[in-house]
């Protein structure tokens, strides 16, 4: 049977075609040895939207992200960006999807040899030569004045608190103009006022670009603040999806412990 994604896909409808999700996964199972990781999951999310992925430690949920990416491949299943199914899709196609997606690493995951607007400007030295120096350095200005972090391009990692490292982690996720914005424990290490300016951040780059949002956290706080919706994982399936309210009024037995002791 025909999904929408293979309709889409033959009627040759445009990549910003509203009816189908910027991001769907389907059926989509992962496993690493005997451990079963993911067993069939289904998620999709829109443009504007912000999914927030929830579950204990080893449900899953960095995973999803890594098999969103292309950088796992799953056991079956498939992983849709807008309409197209990545699975066999040759290095040079994957990598054009990849410009589409900006990445918030757990640990930020800067270069530690370089500086805060050499970190920034990495995804533009590689893939976008085709812009004058000139240029690409005006846009590093422009992208770290948006994470309010301007003053201390000169400045190395080790300089800087976790806080304005994960800034710096989101101004280069951001500097290919991505239209996919996924995030791994954006607030994770963080103290309660850094984690709310994080939040805040992710809200404004939200309703200014309009992307489309995954973010995978254990912060139920953090979850509630900047997502649409929630889903909640568990033993590789997802338990329960839908609005925080959704999961307050649901009488499943660990969405109510989870909910208890996050």
């Amino acid at each position: 049977m025909a999904t929408a994604y293979d309709i889409a896909m033959t009627q040759g409808q445009p990549e910003e075609d509203s009816s189908v999700p910027v991001v769907a996964v389907e059926n989509l199972r992962k496993t690493f040895g005997i451990l079963k990781v993911l067993d069939g999951i289904n998620l999709s999310v829109n443009r504007g939207e912000t999914l927030a992925v929830l579950g204990r430690s080893g449900a899953g949920k960095s995973v999803l992200l890594r098999l969103i990416i292309g950088i796992e491949t799953p056991d079956s299943g498939s992983v849709f960006i807008h309409g197209q199914n990545i699975a066999g899709l040759a290095i040079d196609q994957m990598g054009t999807i990849r410009k589409k997606i900006g990445f918030l690493f757990q640990h930020a995951a800067l270069y530690d040899s370089l500086t805060v607007a050499e970190n920034v400007a990495f995804p533009l030295d590689h893939h976008r030569r085709d812009m004058p120096r000139s240029e690409r350095g005006d846009r590093v200005k422009q992208l770290l004045a948006e994470v309010g972090m301007e003053g201390d391009f000169r400045k190395l990692p080790s300089d800087i608190s976790g806080g304005m490292q994960k800034r710096v982690g989101l101004a280069r996720a951001l500097a290919l103009e991505p239209e996919i914005l996924l995030l791994d424990e954006p607030t994770a290490g963080l103290d309660p006022i850094s984690s709310g300016e994080i939040d805040e951040l992710i809200l404004k780059l939200q309703r200014e670009r309009q992307m489309a949002s995954i973010v995978v956290t254990h912060d139920l706080h953090s979850a509630r603040t900047i997502a649409d919706r929630l889903a909640l994982l568990d033993q590789g399936n997802v338990v329960i999806e839908g609005k925080f309210e959704d999961l307050q009024q649901s009488n499943i037995g660990f969405v109510a412990e989870f909910l208890k002791h996050s």
